[in-house]
């Protein structure tokens, strides 16, 4: 490896980092991560941390999960690539569905779509729904609701059905036919309702009244995130995502569960479907599927969609749709894995634990200081603070101040995420009491220092 100086000094130099302006990365230079062991991460300088965002939603299993890593390795030498396009398959793609339909069984999801990551699942559950309602001839069924402040990758379907203008203005115009309701954010909202069960009704009414608006027969899909993350962690009410379910079945509009952060276990529940109780029909899945450690991902098919594409004698199911590493072979290994291992080590039930001490702590920290406007969480090991710089009026803060916390949080022992104006947090699975008790004593010193 070059050492320290050789890759200080070319930080950023020849690389676009995503979802950051390149000149910024140059006045700001990234951190340069060079090991990771358990739930920490260490830099090139060795100073380690509790890495508080997760690698990016995705290493639940923490940086050691040594299984997975065996499992690469052997696959690499059994059967490194190959495609599984039309006419061939591997075995460990074979086994790695059967065993994804006795995971998503409660969830009423039997088939697997394999994709590289999650905007590719989000991609191919948009073009699926699209396909189905044309196998039952109607065509016109083309047009996508999703919910403002929701993210659902960055291909151009994608971005046309994401609820947050950053991940869309430089990119219009975008696929026509996509709309979008207000999302069951209690701190705004256009209604000023702050009670999240008469919020939830609210946004469902809004529901009901676009699709009456754009004509139930010309909608393919709602597409939404059981709790909404990238957005800033907007946990709907209980009664939300089943209101969705029945609005959906009602009307015979398709619902894709967009669960690339939520699926296997980060909610305190198997699925954040099965969190609200509610089975959808496609499934977008990526991130946790190999705890980070192979780009891979699948959207998981309902058994009455399965059954419609497979029955046709049409040809109109004919799927014209896919990526050189569907079904990568070393991914699908990566997967089996990590799924045995996410079963063995039952991580929801410390998700939950976990997850309600950090949530509890954020609130302690937002009693302290006035420029945490909203704490948001609840749900398993995904939480959010949205920092105001007046709590009466909820304007934004600046960035620098944003920025400080981070930077003295980091210093003091956690990596944490910051998206506009939200710090986020979605550790490892596996975090202990002491890393969480970590976590929070490094956001106290960074907002200590930019108060």
């Amino acid at each position: 490896m070059k050492d320290s100086n050789f890759l200080k000094e070319m930080n950023a130099k020849s690389v676009w980092h995503p979802m950051a302006h390149p000149a910024d990365s140059h006045a700001n230079p990234p951190t340069i991560v060079t090991g990771a062991s358990g739930v920490r991460i260490k830099d090139v300088d060795g100073h380690e941390v509790v890495d508080g965002v997760g690698g990016l939603w995705n290493v639940n299993l923490g940086f050691s999960c040594q299984p997975i890593k065996d499992a690469i390795a052997a696959q690499l030498d059994a059967l490194p690539y190959y495609s599984i396009f039309r006419g061939t398959t591997n075995d460990k793609v074979i086994q790695l569905s059967e065993e994804l339909r006795k995971f998503f069984e409660p969830d009423g999801l039997t088939r697997a779509f394999y994709t590289s990551g999650g905007s590719d699942s989000v991609e191919t559950a948009l073009r699926l729904a699209r396909q189905y309602h044309k196998i039952r001839g109607e065509g016109a069924r083309t047009k996508f609701i999703s919910l403002k402040k929701g993210y659902h990758g960055t291909h151009m379907g994608g971005a046309s059905v994401n609820g947050n203008a950053n991940f869309r203005t430089q990119y219009e115009p975008l696929l026509p036919g996509c709309f979008h309701i207000p999302a069951p954010y209690t701190y705004r909202n256009p209604f000023n309702e702050t009670d999240p069960e008469q919020l939830a009704q609210l946004c469902l009414q809004a529901l009901e009244d676009e699709i009456a608006f754009q004509g139930a027969g010309t909608v393919a899909a709602f597409i939404m995130e059981p709790i909404l993350g990238a957005g800033g962690v907007i946990p709907p009410h209980e009664s939300f995502m089943p209101g969705v379910r029945e609005i959906c079945s009602k009307h015979g509009i398709l619902l894709i569960a967009d669960e690339v952060i939520t699926a296997f276990g980060r909610t305190g529940s198997w699925t954040g479907s099965r969190h609200w109780g509610v089975q959808p029909d496609l499934m977008c899945t990526a991130k946790a599927i190999t705890n980070g450690y192979f780009p891979f991902g699948a959207v998981m098919i309902a058994e009455h969609v399965a059954e419609t594409f497979e029955k046709d004698e049409t040809g109109k199911a004919a799927i014209g749709h896919g990526y050189t590493y569907s079904g990568h072979p070393v991914g699908a290994a990566a997967a089996l894995a990590c799924l045995e291992e996410t079963l063995k080590q039952n991580v929801p039930e410390n998700a939950s634990a976990r997850g309600a001490q950090l949530h509890e702590g954020l609130l302690g920290l937002q009693n302290k200081y006035d420029m945490i406007g909203d704490v948001r969480g609840g749900h398993g090991l995904m939480c959010a603070m949205e920092l105001v710089s007046d709590p009466a009026s909820k304007a934004s803060i600046d960035k620098k101040t944003i920025g400080q916390v981070q930077e003295v949080a980091y210093q003091n022992g956690a990596m944490v995420r910051v998206s506009g104006p939200n710090i986020i947090l979605s550790p490892p699975l596996v975090l202990t009491e002491d890393d969480v008790n970590v976590i929070l004593a490094a956001l106290d010193a960074g907002f200590e220092a930019a108060s």
